[in-house]
């Protein structure tokens, strides 16, 4: 018997969220099949990240426990070559890689959970803040037209830092939770640039990064605070007011839900030492 714990990477565009549904494609259904495959018996992974649908991932994780002969070390080349051949549909339309790959694969204790294990997660939000709509980005940010106040961004970013009752910040319909306290570790704002059509270097438009780091996330929780932190660039919400938005506890005090398109789950920690050096710096991730 061995436990194996997945990193795995995705396009979440084309599915219906990660976990499985009735009749719907999600990444669990698709790593799921072809894990069943190549260890020749049924396997079922835990993830860390229940993400929804359009939501991305460059760094979920996922465990599964099961007897199986395939070295684990090889796990990721077979899974991806099936995955890949999944999406060519029959060979009509052949693609280099699937919209879902498996990083890597490593062997851990027995009683570890991929996701009861978990200390910490590192989300990205990214925002192409232009004037003009570019389609092949349409997947992959929230597109802002009107040009954002930045500094006030960052400055509203500081304010979640901390441990609070985040339930202003909690979309209606998740699962119902003992507590909604939650540890906000690194919040922080980075403008970068995003790729584009034209090119005149001068014309590539901003885009807008928040990467937010804690214990844990309430349901929509960072699409929230992105939005949030959306209203806060466009002058409808002053930075300063955000303490007062976290302690109001009422949903209808904070922004509007960023779309999913935005959202990619970057990292998933299980050593908190680790979690405290991915909040020293950010990273532009366009």
């Amino acid at each position: 018997m061995k436990n194996v714990l997945l990193t795995i990477a995705y396009d979440g565009t084309g599915f219906c969220g990660w976990q499985i549904q009735p009749d719907q494609r999600s990444v669990q259904g698709e790593v799921e099949r072809v894990l069943s495959t190549i260890c020749a018996r049924p396997i079922r992974v835990n993830g860390t990240s229940r993400t929804d649908a359009g939501v991305h991932a460059y760094g979920q994780r996922a465990s599964f426990l099961a007897d199986f002969s395939i070295p684990v070390d090889k796990i990721p080349v077979a899974a991806n070559g099936l995955l890949a051949a999944a999406s060519d549909n029959n060979g009509r339309n052949r693609k280099n890689t699937a919209d879902v790959v498996i990083l890597s694969a490593e062997e851990v204790p027995l009683d570890f959970h991929a996701r009861f294990n978990a200390v910490g997660k590192k989300y990205i939000y990214k925002i192409r803040n232009a004037q003009t709509p570019d389609p092949f980005q349409r997947n992959f940010f929230y597109s802002i037209s009107r040009l954002l106040n930045v500094e006030a961004m960052e400055h509203a970013a500081a304010h979640f830092i901390g441990t609070y009752d985040f339930i202003t910040f909690q979309a209606a319909g998740g699962k119902k939770l003992e507590s909604t306290v939650r540890t906000i570790y690194s919040a922080k704002i980075h403008a970068a640039r995003t790729p584009d059509l034209t090119e005149n270097p001068d014309a590539t438009p901003n885009a807008v990064i928040l990467e937010i780091t804690g214990d844990g996330f309430l349901y929509n929780m960072v699409r929230i605070i992105a939005g949030t932190l959306v209203d806060v660039g466009l002058n409808k919400i002053k930075p300063d007011k955000i303490p007062d938005l976290i302690a109001g506890e009422s949903r209808q005090l904070a922004g509007h839900t960023a779309p999913p398109q935005g959202l990619y789950l970057a990292e998933v920690f299980y050593k908190k030492e680790k979690m405290y050096e991915a909040t020293e710096t950010i990273q532009a991730e366009c």
